[in-house]
């Protein structure tokens, strides 16, 4: 036993000499050639290294379509596409929406995508009523992400990721929420205005200028780890904004490479900042609660928190009285 076990660490010797002779014959004698070819492949490997850490997303959106409309800009480009933030559960404001405002047929000789904007629920009962609801109206998206209150940022992103995916030649689009009435006329013939050329890197809607709240109990708290600045960048609110179709694929790529943050206007007020685009103030977005009146809502682009039966009630008053002067 113990001669073969010599044996065989001779042969390895052996083995292993003849290999070093090999290479010592084949390699290039000069170190310095050497040495300048190892400092390449390392120099290689580092620069492979680096550029897959500038280009790694730090916030991919790597969500999967659930419900989706690919086909909607397939015929002609829209003028405008309105993408609506709304939840599950809201169908009576989705369907006040259709019927008053939001109705694609409005304006003849404008194309008009109207599109709501929703993640997925824990409740299978209400995804499933979401289907059945897409497969009548057929303006409903969604992606695999939870629908919640800190998830309003990806919904957003969606509609971005969307308009850019499958609507890139839509002219404008506008962000809003469902329970806000939009005053179309004033939308499309005072500030978008078809008979114009279509604007660029624009952005437009109720400007802030604020900070971060650091108060826990609020509802917009945000954490100073997350946000250790002492102002935000200037935001639209997320109530209703409009910016041109060209923009929606700068934010979304922004956002790959931007920290995630649950506030929806003040992350695309971020990317916005990063993209050197500064968002116009426009006095006709309100964000808040306004007694109706003809003639006040007739000066108006938005107003918030409007409920399906006000939604009717204003549209269909505004709608007998165009006639009537203010």
């Amino acid at each position: 036993m113990a001669s073969k076990v010599s044996c065989l660490y001779i042969l390895t010797v052996v083995c292993w000499a003849s290999a070093l002779w090999y290479l010592s014959i084949t390699r290039p004698t000069s170190s310095y050639t050497g040495h300048r070819q190892v400092s390449s492949i390392s120099i290689a490997r580092k620069n492979v290294s680096f550029g897959n850490i500038r280009t790694r997303p730090i916030n991919p959106h790597s969500f999967d379509f659930l419900i989706n409309e690919p086909n909607k800009c397939e015929k002609s480009a829209p003028f405008l596409v309105i993408l609506i933030s709304t939840t599950h559960k809201e169908f009576d404001a989705r369907q006040a929406i259709r019927e008053t405002w939001g109705d694609e047929n409005n304006f003849k000789g404008i194309k008009i995508a109207t599109l709501f904007l929703l993640g997925k629920n824990a409740d299978p009962v209400l995804n499933q009523m979401v289907e059945q609801e897409s497969q009548i109206f057929h303006d409903i998206i969604v992606e695999d992400f939870i629908d919640s209150y800190h998830n309003l940022t990806l919904k957003t992103l969606m509609g971005m990721r969307w308009i850019a995916t499958f609507c890139s030649k839509a002219k404008y689009v506008m962000k809003t929420d469902s329970d806000i009435f939009v005053n179309m006329d004033n939308l499309i013939y005072k500030l978008l205005k078809p008979n114009t050329k279509p604007r660029r890197r624009y952005f437009t809607g109720y400007v802030i200028n604020g900070g971060p709240i650091r108060d826990v109990r609020s509802k917009w708290y945000m954490p100073r780890d997350l946000y250790p600045d002492s102002n935000y960048p200037p935001f639209c609110s997320g109530t209703g904004y409009i910016f041109s179709a060209d923009v929606a694929e700068l934010i979304y790529k922004t956002s790959l490479h931007t920290r995630l943050l649950h506030l929806e206007d003040v992350y695309v007020g971020l990317c916005l900042r990063k993209l050197g685009i500064h968002p116009f103030q426009n006095s006709g977005f309100n964000h808040w609660k306004m007694a109706y009146s003809l003639c006040r809502y007739r000066r108006v682009i938005t107003v918030h928190q409007i409920t399906p039966e006000e939604m009717h009630r204003i549209w269909n008053d505004m709608s007998s009285k165009k006639h009537l002067r203010c």
